[in-house]
Parts: C-alpha cells; sequence; structure tokens
C-alpha cells in the first residue's frame, strides 16, 4: 500500500492537530481523507482551511462513503472504544487517543475485537518516543539495576487554570469524560511508569475531588503501589501546583535512577546493595558506585512520531511503538485507584473488580453535570508544547 487514505474522527484540539499534520504531508504513508465531528462549526471552520477534505457528521456516514482506510480516533474519551469498535468492523487500522477508554471493561473487549480483526490497532502514547524514558526502560528491564525496591513519580507540571476546564464542556465531569487528572493528563506517565517498572499487584490511592478548581471529578491524586516482588511506588499528581515537579526516582538492588529537568542521572553500585548490608565490617558507609548523567539521544517525536510508526506498521510491517492494547495497563491502574478512593482508600488487587467499577461510575455518571453543547474555543490546528514531555 502506497498511500495509507486516513480519517481522524474527533476534530477539537487534539484531532484537529493530528488531521493537519497529516493534511500537510508531515507524515510518510498517510494522506487525509477524511474528517467527522459532530460539530458544525468545526467541520466548516476545517473546511476553509482544507476544502478538498470531506467532513461528515457521524461515523455511520463516514463509513458509508468507505473513502479511508484507516482512522484516527480523538472523541471525548468515553467514545473512544465505541468509534474504534466500528472502525475496526469496517475492516479499517485505527489508532485512538488515549486512553482506550474510561472502562478497562469497555477496552478489555475492543482489544479482543482489535486482535480478531487482523488490522494494526495502535495507542496515542507520544511520551513513549521520548529518548531518556525508553533509556530508563532498557536499563531497568535489563537487569541492570537489579531486583526493584522502590520508585516515586511526583508528576505536579500538569497544571490548569480554571479556563482551562471551562474550555469545553465535556472536560472534569463523570459523564462527559470519565474522570480527571488520572484519566485525562497522567495516561501518559501511567504508562511510562509501568512500561518501565512493571505492572503493580495492588494499589491503594486517593483522589481529591476538586481540590484546586470548580469540576467534579479529582484534581489531585495519590497513588501507593504494591508489586508482587515486594517492591513498591509512589506515583504523585496533580494540576493544581504551580510551578510543578516532573521527577521519576527508580532505586534498585544494584543502584538508582532518576530522571528530572531533561537528565537522566545513574548511581551504578559496583556491588549489589544486599552485599554491601550483610558483609560489610563497618555500621556506616559510602557507597562505591560510577555516576553518569545521560542526556537525551535524538529528539522526541511525540505525536508525529506515533503517526509515522502507524503508518509504517500498515504500509511496512512495522512494530508499534504504542500498540493498543498496552492501554489497559495504564488504565487498569488509573480505575484501580478510583475504586480504591470509591470503597474507602481499600487496597485494590489486580486484575480489578471492573464489574464493581462499572456500577461506581455509572452512580456518578447519573449525577454528573455534563451538557452536551458547542464548545467556546476553536481549535487551531497546532500541536501544544504541553501534549509533550515537559520537565
Amino acid at each position: 500500500m502506497d498511500r495509507v487514505r486516513t480519517a481522524v474522527i474527533g476534530i477539537g484540539n487534539m484531532g484537529t492537530a493530528h488531521a493537519v499534520c497529516i493534511a500537510e504531508g508531515n507524515v510518510d504513508g498517510l494522506t487525509l481523507a477524511a474528517v467527522c465531528d459532530t460539530d458544525e462549526r468545526r467541520l466548516a471552520d476545517f473546511a476553509q482551511r482544507y476544502p478538498q477534505v470531506p467532513g461528515y457528521r457521524s461515523i455511520e456516514a463516514l463509513l458509508e462513503a468507505r473513502c479511508a482506510d484507516a482512522a484516527v480516533i480523538a472523541a471525548p474519551h468515553p467514545l473512544h472504544s465505541e468509534l474504534a469498535e466500528k472502525a475496526l468492523a469496517a475492516g479499517m487500522h485505527a489508532l485512538v487517543e488515549k486512553p482506550l477508554d474510561v472502562r478497562l471493561s469497555r477496552a478489555q473487549a475492543l482489544c479482543r475485537q482489535a486482535e480478531a480483526s487482523g488490522r494494526v490497532f495502535a495507542l496515542m502514547l507520544n511520551q513513549r518516543t521520548n529518548p531518556l524514558f525508553a533509556r530508563a526502560r532498557e536499563i531497568v528491564r535489563g537487569g541492570e539495576l537489579g531486583r526493584l525496591k522502590r520508585s516515586v513519580w511526583i508528576i505536579t507540571n500538569w497544571y490548569r487554570t480554571q479556563h482551562y476546564y471551562d474550555s469545553g464542556t465535556w472536560r472534569a465531569t463523570w459523564a462527559g469524560e470519565g474522570g480527571g487528572v488520572l484519566l485525562n493528563q497522567a495516561p501518559h506517565n501511567l504508562d511510562l511508569w509501568q512500561w518501565i517498572c512493571g505492572m503493580p499487584a495492588c494499589v491503594t490511592a486517593y483522589c481529591d475531588v476538586a481540590k484546586y478548581h470548580h469540576i467534579e471529578v479529582e484534581d489531585d491524586a495519590t497513588i501507593y503501589a504494591r508489586y508482587a516482588d515486594g517492591a513498591t511506588g509512589v506515583f504523585i499528581t496533580s494540576t493544581g501546583e504551580l510551578p510543578g515537579t516532573n521527577r521519576l526516582e527508580i532505586s534498585g538492588e544494584r543502584g538508582k535512577l532518576v530522571l528530572e529537568s531533561g537528565l537522566l542521572k545513574w548511581w551504578r553500585l559496583r556491588r549489589d546493595e544486599s552485599e554491601v548490608r550483610f558483609g560489610s565490617n563497618e555500621s556506616f558507609v559510602a557507597p562505591e558506585c560510577d555516576y553518569m548523567e545521560l542526556k537525551a539521544e535524538g529528539t522526541e517525536t511525540a505525536h508525529r512520531g506515533i503517526l509515522q510508526n502507524f503508518a509504517d506498521a500498515i504500509r511496512k510491517g512495522e512494530p508499534l511503538i504504542s500498540p493498543g492494547e498496552d492501554g489497559l495497563c495504564e488504565l487498569a491502574i488509573s480505575n484501580a485507584a478510583y475504586l480504591s478512593e470509591w470503597t474507602g482508600n481499600r487496597a485494590v488487587s489486580l486484575p480489578m473488580d471492573t464489574a464493581l467499577f462499572d456500577r461506581l461510575l455509572d452512580e456518578r455518571a447519573r449525577t454528573s453535570s455534563y451538557i452536551k453543547r458547542e464548545a467556546a474555543r476553536r481549535p487551531d490546528g497546532a500541536y501544544s508544547r504541553r501534549w509533550q514531555v515537559n520537565w
């Protein structure tokens, strides 16, 4: 296949940026065949800029036109699985914006369908293209830190104003968005956390609703994780701290990694810590280690990189950087964190009770303030720096 005819479904801020990226020829092998949105004004605005690209008011109309081989799904979160399922059923390849869905149960069903379809199925986990995170994964998964002891990620530089939350009617509502900082901003970090350190066995969480903003979902969360081998992890995130912090520390038997300020700092012990602990004749010792600072080799290709990888997977069989099914991991952590908060901050084991989660989310959605109407702000089609790794 020389060119993959691609439809972007949902042309809000994120979808418009994807559509413009493809339309401007920035992704080799993809051509923008159509856009789709329920908002007539967005379609009209896009048509003024790209009159040659047809616009459709519904996915049904788009699919009936048979004008595309692949779909990029960038609609509100609760619609991701539904729209991706329809695209896959029509024989299209699919790239879904994060998260796969707001419910793990729906995301699991989508992944089963995608596997059976034989189509390329990817997720927009664009921060995986950051070279420092990729290098940290190589070090940890390659065993160079030994058995992990603890990880701590303070990721509080997702700051948002009240104006941000007021800019979209679906934002920060249980019915319209399905969650807050854990579901909208931090999925990138939750994904990278498990991508590097692995999946926890259970989580306990505190998800504070409207701590800093006038919203109905959480804008501050702390997750405590325990792993099957006894390691622990802490994940702290917020949209209400200014200035915020982005610092990931990973401690193991053979040393420590710290990712902060665009650097990967590596303390590499010359002996395993357990050998020092039980073999030393001294009460206090200074660590004998080699220290190095690693800067990024290469650039973070971000959203365009994931789009290019999607195109290459379809046309050349290249392996995906972020396969769709990988999205189940970060969603399992955020769903378990919500379930912990909703059940008295108890420890929630993974795999979790998805039926209980769905029931409790439904209760919140029924009383949600979400009212579907047109957003006031018109998307400009540019990729915002806030969507990439910020130190």
